[in-house]
């Protein structure tokens, strides 16, 4: 058996030697020496790429680098290492050590146990910041409301090459993995692991990639918002049918004058209904140019 261990970097030049040297040690019981760590080096603008190069050379059978021209993002960088992958499974695992190498084999027992396509790393107690497992949870809702499927996953995975190998046909220019994963297949499995708190730095994920990662769920993946203006429309179009009857009765048989203010705030309703419908459209539109536009998932500078 032969290990693809695709890992996406950014700004981790102080934890790659430490992350290589256990991944090593926690594969010698599994397929000893044949494997293979992608470091995709996403612009983090420090001096992972320099790191990766000095693995290189101490590690020439087992290391592999991949330095992106720009940053495209963390799902694009593993996508693009998926493309490089030689290995009959595939990990998938974080650059921080937040995910321990030393629970791999619980993933490979998990899969042996299930014969899974996709083996999730899922935990007891995430070593993040409250804000940053609020934002993670909020993402799972709507993962949930868009894929109707279990949002336990993480971005620490055990995959079978040929599910690897039909997520790379895809084109789409917003990449979202578990996304992917869940059109293929429904064999997953789950594998309660640890999860370590960062050595070094803090969480590159603010509120607004959160922001920015949950509106793409919604439309790039479903129709939601479409059905939801089509909704809001028959409902305020009949509210605005019963309203004009409401003020011609009252007209006709009281001869009540209509008001302005009634007026003004019908037609303040209306067309800001009218423009969030346009701005929920225009969303789509835009999203079908990018994909006529051909606008690569990732450009690669240089690769080791």
């Amino acid at each position: 058996m032969y290990l693809s261990i695709v890992v996406p970097v950014y700004k981790s030049e102080n934890t790659l030697v430490e992350l290589t040297k256990r991944i090593g040690t926690s594969l010698q019981d599994i397929c000893g020496t044949n494997y293979e760590i992608i470091f995709v080096e996403d612009c983090g603008g420090d001096n992972s790429w320099q790191v990766i190069e000095q693995l290189k050379k101490e590690l020439p059978d087992n290391i592999r680098g991949i330095k992106l021209s720009r940053n495209f993002g963390q799902h694009n960088a593993i996508l693009c290492g998926f493309n490089s992958i030689k290995g009959d499974f595939v990990i998938t695992m974080d650059d921080d050590l937040q995910n321990p190498p030393e629970e791999i084999p619980k993933l490979f027992a998990k899969q042996k146990e299930t014969n899974a396509d996709l083996v999730y790393a899922i935990y007891d107690d995430k070593k993040h910041s409250g804000v940053r497992n609020l934002g993670s949870y909020l993402v799972k809702k709507v993962f949930k409301i868009v894929f109707n499927a279990k949002p336990d996953g993480s971005s620490f995975r055990l995959m079978r090459a040929n599910l690897v190998q039909k997520l790379t046909v895809h084109n789409q220019n917003f990449v979202f993995i578990d996304g992917l994963i869940h059109w293929h297949t429904s064999n997953i499995a789950y594998q309660y692991t640890e999860h370590h708190a960062r050595k070094h730095g803090s969480s590159n994920y603010t509120w607004t990639k959160l922001i920015q990662l949950t509106t793409n769920l919604f439309f790039n993946f479903t129709v939601i918002p479409l059905r939801i203006i089509t909704v809001v429309g028959i409902i305020v179009s009949i509210l605005s049918f019963l309203m004009g009857l409401f003020f011609g009765i009252r007209k006709l048989f009281y001869d009540m004058p209509l008001g302005y203010t009634s007026l003004v705030t019908s037609i303040l309703f209306s067309t800001s209904l009218i423009m969030i419908s346009l701005g929920v459209i225009g969303e789509y539109i835009s999203r079908i140019y990018m994909l006529q536009n051909n606008k690569p998932q990732f450009s690669i500078e240089k690769h080791i």
